[in-house]
């Protein structure tokens, strides 16, 4: 069993590193990212079928080991540094991304699986939720990758335009801090465009960023209920149980030991960046799986649909603020 896999876990590992490694240098790209291109490059190569069982292993259960592994990042008292106000604010944008998703998505006609990806990834974590969103929807590689390569972009452009825009509109270190950590999506992004602005403001984006992580929990089980509840309809057994996303629970295990527990700060860092390894892994198979031409070929309308998300999130980030003086 485990002499099917090894090659492909090999394979998708050996892309990992160099993608790792460059995403480490130039962190405003992202390691995930590349992974997707690397494997999509790749995947020209007419690859040996022993290969593909791993690969398949490490796109589907490596990456659900992965999201388990990044609790180990998250300390639950984080939500009540950042108070009551500024969870109302991620209220807000989140469901700003939500509907935006929702309807914009309908009038593009865009599968059911790319919109919902596209807007858990501009809502939450970019990257890590469609990660973790994608076993419970049973998304094809080529949704995800359709829709991580659309959340970089927006990442890119945020990480340059924010800081710029918040100097013109002379913010102050705390809305600022709120709107990159609210409307821009990938921590490394949120990282480079928080602390372009100033060190208060940087510090202040990636608590609210980590916070927002953790809206992976209850949306992810949400869409367990939705997903559970359509294939109920074509199949008179299907259960809760099957589709019920376990791996979301043991982020929420290991938040929880994070905070409670003295656990080294060196060892969770290790955890913490290992998942983020194997996020690269994963995203590297789903590349070996994926068509580059057809993702091309498909990519305006998920772009389009990626913008509006990104717009709305953001236009609604600084309205709360504004409205509700937090």
């Amino acid at each position: 069993m485990v002499k099917r896999k090894i090659g492909g876990i090999l394979l998708a590992g050996g892309i990992a590193i160099p993608a790792w490694l460059i995403g480490k240098a130039f962190p405003i790209i992202g390691s995930p990212v590349l992974g997707i291109l690397f494997g999509m490059i790749l995947a020209f190569w007419n690859r040996p079928t022993h290969f593909n069982e791993g690969i398949q292993f490490t796109s589907k259960k490596i990456l659900q080991y992965a999201i388990i592994l990044l609790g180990f990042e998250m300390n639950l008292f984080n939500i009540f540094s950042v108070g009551k106000q500024t969870i109302l604010l991620m209220v807000f944008t989140l469901s700003a991304a939500f509907i935006t998703a929702f309807f914009a998505g309908k009038l593009l006609k865009l599968d059911g699986n790319t919109k919902t990806l596209i807007g858990v990834g501009s809502a939450i974590c970019g990257g890590s939720a469609i990660a973790a969103t994608a076993p419970v929807i049973h998304a094809k590689d080529e949704e995800i990758a359709r829709s991580i390569s659309t959340i970089f972009l927006f990442n890119v452009i945020a990480a340059f335009l924010f800081p710029a825009l918040g100097h013109l509109f002379g913010m102050s270190d705390h809305t600022f801090g709120l709107w990159a950590g609210t409307a821009v999506n990938d921590t490394s992004s949120v990282v480079a465009a928080g602390y372009a602005f100033s060190d208060t403001a940087g510090n202040l984006s990636v608590i609210v960023k980590l916070t927002r992580t953790l809206a992976i929990v209850p949306i992810t089980l949400v869409l367990a209920v939705i997903t559970s509840k359509k294939n109920a309809g074509e199949n008179a057994n299907y259960s809760i149980a099957k589709i019920f996303p376990w791996f979301v629970l043991g982020f929420l295990g290991a938040s929880i030991l994070n905070t409670f527990l003295p656990i080294p700060s060196n060892a969770t860092h290790f955890l913490a960046q290992a998942g983020k390894f194997m996020i690269v892994m994963a995203m590297a198979a789903i590349g070996l799986n994926t068509n580059i031409i057809k993702l091309v070929k498909n990519g305006a309308k998920p772009i389009l649909l990626g913008f509006l998300c990104w717009l709305s999130v953001s236009v609604v980030s600084l309205a709360v603020q504004y409205l509700l003086h937090i």
